[in-house]
């Protein structure tokens, strides 16, 4: 009889844990949320004039394959290198190079 007993708190202690653990694991995966910048596509026509000298002091021979702003005003620029190749650089309205990853 006391064997029976101590089964039913066993599988009782049990079931709690295992739904206070995941409960738990819920809560901490809903609270971590990452926070991108949102760049919206423009047209190259809309890049300031210092952007558009370093643009082609820096790139002489590759062209604009796309511009894209964000709120902050840095421009997203996908280059298209002479090779061919694509490479995604990121400026300020100032003309100032932004190193992202």
């Amino acid at each position: 009889m006391k064997n029976y007993a101590l089964l039913v708190f066993l599988t009782f202690g049990i079931m709690f844990n295992a739904a206070a653990k995941t409960s738990s694991d819920i809560i901490e995966t809903a609270i971590i949320v990452k926070i991108a910048d949102e760049y919206v596509k423009i047209k190259s026509s809309e890049l300031t004039p210092p952007v558009i000298e370093e643009i082609l002091k820096q790139y002489p021979t590759s062209k604009l394959g796309g511009a894209f702003k964000n709120d902050k005003g840095e421009f997203k620029l996908i280059m298209v290198l002479k090779s061919g190749t694509r490479k995604t650089v990121y400026i300020d309205q100032h003309g100032n190079w932004i190193n992202k990853r």
